[in-house]
């Protein structure tokens, strides 16, 4: 499925110093996932701690934002 960022996660990730191969991973292969408000949110442990994404599915996958938990 593809993925792609909004330009808003983009300014988040650059901000938060999240790399963009750690929020794909987070989306591809999370630790924990739920559903709230029509949104996915998918969670990763990536050795500096704990990031989430904020996501809408539908043919493809949409990263709207991603942040430290």
């Amino acid at each position: 499925m593809e993925i792609i960022f909004t330009k808003h996660a983009f300014e988040r990730i650059g901000k938060r110093k999240i790399l963009r191969e750690e929020a794909l991973n987070c989306v591809q292969f999370p630790d924990a996932t739920h559903k709230k408000h029509g949104k996915h949110f998918f969670q990763k442990n990536i050795g500096r701690g704990t990031i989430e994404a904020v996501c809408e599915k539908k043919d493809y996958i949409k990263i709207l934002t991603v942040y430290w938990v």
